[in-house]
């Protein structure tokens, strides 16, 4: 009980501190949250109070790769409670989901895999956001044509739930914007969109900036930033180009953090990294 009172405590001290911050945010077009898996708190409601804590607009929560009786850890109805009062009590939305479970089992072969899309599709709503990412990595990672058209055909059976739910489903991958846009016209789906990720584009050898340019603002649902194992800023991606880039297409929405930290300075890596990027917006205009 006392610890629970000093939880709530502190949730009410983040949440008062938050008003001048969270009025100039809802003035921005583009908001920077953060990924709870880069808090080191994957499928855990506590993630919101950090994110909250570190000056975050939004968090993106994971649903949790650990399987029991059927389900994801946060497909329980107290986890999402907990989500939605955290959220509500410290006024920072979810703003967004990702099905990390595809992880194990990739959506381009794995029979399992549209179970796991359908629950997600139902957990993110009830978690009131909309985007939920499809991740497509490791050896899930989309590599021929042939996989490709299995996803697009996939999503085409997926997307009217999604549509219903009136969430967007986006595609995180390693493969190029036109190669994205062909399996978006596949699924013939206005809820599945791109979830541009300029670190993972960068590594696969795409021209990052030109890419966001060409897919323009509404073929894209969010962004990832990061530029791993470095800070924003001292890797190889020009970030102040990359923010042009995001503004003028006039994307508004989300660019969340997925930046790595160091061994003990998580909180100081993650608000070094988000004072860059804030700082890059203004000086992009």
């Amino acid at each position: 009980m006392l610890e629970l009172t000093r939880r709530n405590f502190l949730y009410s001290a983040i949440a008062l501190s938050l008003g001048s911050r969270l009025g100039s945010a809802e003035d921005r077009k583009l908001r920077i949250g953060v990924t709870d898996w880069n808090l080191n708190m994957g499928a855990n409601p506590d993630a919101v109070p950090l994110a909250a804590q570190l000056g975050f607009d939004g968090v993106q929560v994971s649903f949790g790769r650990k399987i029991v009786d059927g389900k994801m850890p946060v497909d329980n109805p107290e986890v999402i409670a907990r989500y939605l009062s955290l959220a509500r009590q410290l006024k920072i939305p979810i703003d967004g989901t990702c099905v990390d479970r595809l992880h194990d089992n990739g959506l381009k072969s794995d029979k399992l895999a549209p179970k796991w899309v359908l629950d997600s599709i139902r957990l993110t709503k009830a978690l009131n956001t909309k985007v939920l990412l499809l991740p497509f990595f490791g050896k899930w990672a989309l590599q021929s044509k042939d996989e490709m058209d299995y996803v697009g055909n996939a999503l085409r059976d997926l997307a009217p739930e999604a549509e219903k739910a009136g969430v967007i489903l986006g595609l995180e991958d390693t493969i190029s914007a036109e190669d994205n846009v062909r399996i978006m016209e596949q699924s013939r789906s206005a809820s599945v969109l791109v979830y541009y990720d300029v670190g993972n584009s960068t590594i696969a050898g795409f021209d990052v900036v030109k890419e966001i340019r060409w897919l323009g603002k509404d073929r894209i649902c969010q962004f990832h930033l990061k530029d791993n194992p470095h800070y924003l800023g001292e890797g190889s991606i020009q970030f102040p180009e990359v923010m042009k880039a995001i503004r003028d297409i006039g994307f508004s929405g989300y660019a969340n953090l997925e930046t790595d930290a160091h061994p003990n300075q998580l909180e100081a890596d993650m608000r070094r990294n988000l004072a860059f990027i804030r700082k890059v917006m203004e000086q992009a205009g």
